[in-house]
């Protein structure tokens, strides 16, 4: 879902400006369309959806209509676990009580809630539309519409943001009690606005850590289990979406640069919204890229996933990745010397402070 209000200062994903309510129905007769049009190929009967994810953009922009529509398509198009996972990203300032109950009778049965902060003043800063109260009033309003699975976003690392200000702004989130917990050091992307123009006032690296850190020890107090590198959730409340791209399983994508892995194949879509429609409605799959990853890079893709994950991988697969050669392996028992990655019952895993390192450590087995 591209669209956006406004475009946060941070944000490099794809989107686009919401001009007119006419840009709105063009694209959501694309959408359908490219479902309908994925469906008609020879397996797509065979297909079981076990989770749909509404990203942005901003989701919440859709119509409760719209959303139902795109829901009942894909339920027409393939087959649609009863019990499936089906979350909608909202942000506070774009849903209210009858949307987010209509959202719900059409089958979506998890929210994920940008909120990003507590502080209103960082809220002005970063860009975002909504306050504090607004946040809590949509919480409620998610809570009252029927939901018992809910998701909250927030950032750290943010510029000005000092750790008392954190503690305050993830205690505050707690209080409110929600089912998992999403949260993301900034990081200054090529196509954001501030990774364009750069930011100042931004926290020191052993300030972020502390943040980091300060998170991880809340969470663990409220019972919440850190399950991979940026999420936090109740037990039986890890998000089954996302679990699919960390253990390397195959997904369909749908919408302007959306990305999707089928069988051994990577692709994304045309990014631009009108070049999207465009495509469709010449009857064509909107795809701009695709690629198939030789043995040795699906062996760090999965390397690379499967260590977010708190579960780890199989010890195995790290000894066939290093195998042969001697620097990797080298650094590779550096990372167990220094306690960032642990191996207990055949299986590898980052440790706590590793998760903090992970990018770095990635890197390595690229």
């Amino acid at each position: 879902m591209p669209f956006c209000t406004k475009r946060c200062y941070y944000c490099a994903f794809n989107t686009a400006p919401l001009d007119s309510p006419e840009v709105m129905e063009r694209y959501v007769r694309a959408l359908l369309s490219e479902i309908e049009i994925a469906c008609s190929v020879e397996w797509a009967p065979r297909i079981q959806i076990g989770s749909v994810f509404f990203g942005g953009g901003t989701p919440s922009l859709l119509s409760a209509e719209d959303l139902a529509a795109v829901l009942a398509r894909l339920r027409s198009a393939f087959r649609l676990d009863p019990d499936a996972e089906v979350t909608v990203e909202c942000n506070p300032e774009s849903v209210d009580a009858p949307k987010l109950a209509a959202y719900r009778a059409a089958g979506v049965n998890r929210v994920s809630l940008g909120v990003q902060s507590l502080d209103d003043s960082m809220l002005q800063r970063i860009g975002r539309l909504h306050d504090a109260a607004g946040a809590r009033r949509a919480f409620g309003d998610v809570r009252a519409a029927g939901f018992d699975n809910v998701s909250v976003d927030l950032m750290y690392g943010l510029p000005g943001l000092d750790l008392d200000r954190w503690r305050a702004g993830v205690a505050g989130v707690f209080d409110w009690q929600p089912e998992h917990l999403s949260a993301y050091g900034l990081s200054l992307d090529a196509g954001s606005l501030w990774g364009a123009t750069g930011v100042p006032d931004l926290p020191p690296e052993d300030g972020v850590v502390a943040q980091y850190w300060a998170l991880a020890h809340l969470a663990a107090d409220r019972g919440f289990e850190h399950y991979e590198i940026s999420n936090y959730a109740r037990p039986g409340y890890r998000s089954r979406h996302n679990l699919v791209y960390w253990h390397r399983g195959e997904y369909l994508a749908f919408g302007p640069g959306g990305a999707g892995f089928v069988g051994d194949v990577r692709y994304t879509n045309v990014k631009p919204t009108p070049r999207y429609c465009a495509e469709i409605e010449a009857g064509r799959l909107p795809i701009d890229a695709f690629e198939r990853p030789d043995e040795r890079q699906a062996l760090a893709e999965r390397l690379m996933l499967g260590l977010r994950l708190v579960v780890g991988v199989p010890e195995a697969w790290i000894d066939a990745r290093v195998a042969g050669d001697r620097a990797l392996a080298g650094r590779v028992a550096e990372w167990r010397r220094r306690g960032l990655l642990e191996s207990t019952d055949g299986r590898a895993r980052l440790s706590e402070a590793g998760f903090l390192v992970s990018d770095a450590l990635f890197v390595d087995f690229l």
